[in-house]
Order: C-alpha cells, then structure tokens, then sequence
C-alpha cells in the first residue's frame, strides 16, 4: 500500500509541474505566430523554420537525455533541468527585437524537453500494464489543462500586457516546476547494469511503428499554421487565441478518456483513431473554409493530439526492450523531430509557393500512408520487469 501511495504522489507531481509548465507555455502559444509575423516582421518561411527548429531541438534533446538516463541510471537531474530551460528562453523571447534573436532563446526554451524521456521512463517504470495508458493520460489532461489556463490568461490580459510583458509572465510557473521536482521527486535506487542502446535490437514491430510515426510526422505541421489559415479566412485577430482555445480545452477534456481506451481496447486502435482526426482536418480545410465548420475542425485537432500524444508514449515504452526505455523514449522524439523540422518548413515553403491549401494536400497523403504501416504492427502485451 505505501509503495502504492509513493507511486500516486509521484504521478501527482508530475502532473502539477505538467500543468505549471504548459501554463506557461501556453500564455505565448496563442500569441507566437503574430509575435514572429507582426511584431518581428518574419515571413511565414521563417516562422515555419523556428517551429521546425524548436520540435528538432526537443528531438535531439530528449535522445541525449534519454541514454545519459538510462546509462547513469538517473533521472531527477535531466527533468528539473528540462523545466529551467523554458525559464530563460521566455525572458529571452521578452527581449528579442529581430527574429534572429529569437534562435538562441527558442533553443533554450525547446530544449527543456529533455525532461520528456526520463520523466516518461520513470512514469512506465511507476505503473503496471493496465493503468499505463491512464497515467500518461492523466499527464497529457494536465498538460491540456495548463494550455487551456494559459490561453485564458494570454486572451484576458493580452491587451492589458501586450506582447513582451505576457512573454515575460510566462517564464514563472516553469519557474515553480523547477523547485517541485527538485524538492519532491525522489530518485530510485536502480542497481542493474545498463546494457547498452543498439538500434539493430529493436523488434520489428517498434520499427514499424517509427516508420509510420515519422511518416506522419512529415505531414502533421505546427498548429501555427492552422491560425494563420484561419486568420486568413475572416477570423480576427482577437479571436485566433479562441481558436487555440478550442483544441486545447477539447485536448484537455479527451486525453484521460483516450488513455482509458488504449488500455482497454489496445494501444494501437486510438494510435489509428488520431491519424484519422487529423486526416479530417486535413480534408475539411481542403473542402470548406466556412466560418463554423473551420472551428468545428479545431475540435478535431484537439481529438487528434488527445489520442495520439499520450499514447504514442505508451506505445513506444512497451514496445521498447528491458533498459532501454527513456533511450527508446528519447530515440522515438529524435525521429519526431528529424521530421519535424521539414515538415513545418516544407509546409512553409509550400504556402508561400502554391498558397494555403498546398500543406493540406501533402499531409493528407503522407497520413494515409502513416495508417497503413501502423495496421501493421502488432502490440507487446507482456508487462516488463
């Protein structure tokens, strides 16, 4: 029963500093893309190319951290350190007068996700098989949840702050994460020997399931890109953090339940289901641009990223073999990542070349794709030890 209870506390921990960050996070998101665009004067291109470079930073940075953690058999270190990252990169961005500024500090600022891997691995590591899915999405509902407060804060005091105070606001509740995982989380006394990280011993099924994820990954551009299609097309300024809003909350509300569901019916059927909500985002882009159905499809964006983020680490943590979980972790970000840049740049390069619907078009087809490889691979139901 006191083991039980240790394990509860540590996933409440978590799940607080989860919330305190993404509150934080989430004050700037809705503003981010008019900062770059408005405020600094970049084109879409660049913009484009800062989201790529903030989700590769978090690959190679959650890679890095996810060997040295299995490696020295720590954790603690990497995920309170993750969190001063985003500290400094917000007073920064409060500072910044040309985009080129905005590259050292978005560094500091994306590589805070170091703390992913080794906070995911210990998570795995706290739980059985059969509340796995719901712990992560507990962890992911209170990332939502954060989002959600963090864009009413943005929406209610950004005309009162403006740009660069609400970007300094930010950097205090990852502040507060700092000091809740220093002071409260306790490290594990592993002894088992490290065996080493060999992409070659990965099983079949777990490279399937990177195939498809990074295939997907190519495709599925930054949300940016979906405010400012909706700005475009008769949305106020005003109301774009509305729309960020909107999937954030609907993100909140259906990542418990999603992570209810993987564990009852199977981690790979939701892994499917958040492919096809954001292949009907995709498509209702493509077909309709009317004012309630462009809303409608931010709740299916919300639904999409409710069911895939929390489970993809499930996913990931089972498939991966005995001591190589937070590298597995860390390895499967790094691939996110490696696409990630392209994809937001590529998305970039093709609206300022063939106009807005080009993105749509190219990620609709690399996400059928995705879901055909992803039929392939087969689950691990096996609990490791």
């Amino acid at each position: 029963m006191l083991k039980e209870e240790k394990r509860d506390k540590k996933i409440k921990i978590f799940a607080a500093s989860a919330f305190l960050n993404d509150l934080g996070a989430d004050m700037i998101s809705p503003i981010w893309p008019l900062f770059v665009t408005t405020v600094l004067k970049a084109p879409m291109s660049v913009l484009g190319f800062l989201d790529g470079l903030g989700e590769s930073l978090v690959a190679f940075s959650q890679v890095i951290s996810g060997f040295l953690s299995d490696k020295l058999r720590r954790r603690k270190i990497f995920i309170w350190l993750g969190y001063l990252g985003p500290v400094i990169g917000r007073i920064g961005y409060s500072i910044s007068t040309t985009w080129q500024h905005l590259v050292p500090f978005r560094i500091f600022d994306r590589i805070g996700k170091m703390r992913d891997a080794p906070r995911d691995a210990m998570v795995a590591e706290a739980v059985k098989r059969e509340r796995r899915g719901v712990s992560f999405g507990i962890l992911e509902a209170m990332d939502s949840l954060g989002a959600v407060t963090g864009v009413v804060v943005s929406v209610l005091f950004f005309k009162f702050l403006g740009f660069r105070k609400l970007l300094f606001l930010a950097a205090i509740p990852s502040l507060i994460s700092v000091f809740l995982i220093f002071f409260f989380i306790k490290e594990s006394n592993d002894s088992k020997i490290y065996p080493g990280f060999r992409i070659g011993k990965l099983s079949k099924n777990l490279k399937l399931f990177f195939a498809s994820s990074s295939i997907f990954s190519l495709g599925a551009f930054s949300y940016s890109f979906l405010l400012i299609f909706a700005s475009n097309f008769g949305f106020a300024i005003t109301f774009v953090p509305i729309l960020y809003l909107i999937f954030t909350l609907v993100n909140s509300l259906f990542a418990w339940p999603f992570g209810r569901l993987a564990d009852k019916y199977g981690r790979k059927t939701v892994s499917i289901l958040s492919f096809l909500f954001w292949g009907l985002v995709s498509l209702g882009f493509l077909l309709s641009q009317n004012y309630w159905f462009i809303i409608f499809y931010f709740v299916l964006y919300g639904l999409h990223r409710a069911a895939w983020k929390p489970i993809q680490k499930t996913f990931v943590s089972e498939l991966a073999p005995w001591g190589w979980r937070a590298s597995t972790l860390g390895a499967f970000q790094m691939m996110l990542g490696l696409t990630a840049l392209p994809a937001s740049f590529i998305a970039g390069l093709l609206w300022d070349v063939f106009g807005p619907f080009a993105p749509f078009y190219f990620s609709l087809s690399l996400t059928v794709v995705a879901i055909i490889l992803l039929i392939l691979v087969q689950e691990n139901n096996k609990e490791q030890t």
